[in-house]
């Protein structure tokens, strides 16, 4: 099975499948005008270059999944990872567009960089063009990549069941994204419970139970081990997020590349702040929670504030009770299928994996 291409190859051909996505589309542009192909160029750009952390999954949980490894299974796998991609980049767009970002990754985002092309980057219609071009192309990235499930070289048992879950992840994910964007309006109340439902649903879903679960799918597993394996992505997927707002908060940004304290200046609803309303320390918190001038000594004090309630005790003890809930179905999965020792040793190098990240 590991002699028929190893994962870095594997994770090659996926950039590969995805570069060739994007020549297709960015040479079929051409026949509706300039800007169009240059709108897909541009995305081409900037969905090129990410870290893969979907894509690698899926590979990973295929090959420990997968009895034969045979070259139609790798590619049908191969396939479908890059559609995960897209899915995932198509996301990216509208969030930007929703959050009014023009940076990511401490580089231009594609609005920032279409809004900049046309030499006047901060008038309004220039940004609404901008802005635009992100929603549209963010649709056509996520027609794309549901009609590549759906074109997917496999059975038509397992095309109706990757059919089924990614109408599910889509439906999920704008679910959490509806509730994220009431949060941060204050249409919808903040506390613990609603955030840490937004946080599943908008990051666990597609992140980790889309990759996990669609590996299962292709590699011909149970639809019982899919849903063991979906209830680790929901446990690793709301672990992993709340990783990030404890880093965005009291994390090193010159390891982990966030800016620092942009979920306090932005007044961003996450478990650390359900807590923190709850406590005595509240009051001292709300006067700066949220202001856009938000300086680094009175961040540094909201910082101390939320440290010294227990804000931050209290969220790693939900990323610990996260991580132990995605070993226990490990071992469910263990001891009621039968599967390869390789199965249980991917998750539970992923589970460390998560457990000890700084970035």
């Amino acid at each position: 099975m590991a002699s028929v291409a190893t994962q870095d190859e594997l994770g090659t051909r996926v950039e590969d499948a995805l570069r060739q996505r994007f020549a297709e589309r960015s040479s079929a542009a051409e026949n509706y005008g300039e800007p169009f192909a240059a709108l897909w160029r541009a995305a081409a750009a900037h969905a090129m270059g990410g870290k893969m952390i979907r894509p690698r999954l899926l590979l990973d949980a295929h090959r420990a999944l997968s009895a034969s490894g045979s070259e139609v299974d790798q590619t049908a796998a191969i396939e479908i990872a890059a559609e995960v991609e897209l899915l995932h980049y198509a996301f990216l767009l509208h969030d930007d567009v929703i959050d009014g970002d023009l940076v990511r990754r401490r580089q231009p985002n594609l609005i920032g960089t279409l809004a900049a092309s046309t030499g006047r980057a901060r008038e309004d219609s220039e940004l609404h063009w901008a802005r635009s071009s992100a929603i549209l192309m963010g649709d056509l990235l996520l027609a794309t990549s549901v009609l590549g499930f759906a074109r997917a070289r496999v059975s038509t048992a397992a095309r109706l069941r990757l059919l089924d879950l990614i109408e599910h992840t889509i439906v999920e994910t704008v679910a959490g994204e509806h509730i994220d964007v009431g949060l941060g309006d204050g249409i919808i109340e903040p506390d613990l419970r609603t955030i840490l439902e937004m946080s599943t649903y908008k990051t666990a879903t597609y992140s980790f139970s889309l990759p996990l679960r669609a590996a299962a799918i292709l590699a011909g597993a149970s639809t019982e081990l899919e849903d063991d394996l979906a209830a680790i992505g929901r446990h690793l997927g709301l672990a992993f997020q709340l990783q990030d707002d404890l880093l965005c908060v009291f994390g090193d940004h010159e390891v982990h590349g966030k800016d620092a304290f942009s979920d306090l200046r932005e007044g961003k609803e996450t478990a650390i702040i359900a807590y923190a309303r709850m406590t005595t320390a509240w009051p001292h918190i709300r006067q700066h929670f949220g202001s856009t001038m938000l300086d680094e000594h009175e961040a540094v004090r909201i910082r101390e504030h939320l440290r010294d309630c227990g804000a931050e005790r209290f969220v790693q003890g939900l990323v610990a009770d996260e991580l132990a809930a995605a070993s226990a179905v490990a071992v469910d999965i263990e001891s009621a299928h039968i599967v390869s020792g390789d199965v249980i040793d991917s998750i539970r190098t992923l589970i460390a994996r998560i457990e000890g990240r700084a970035s």
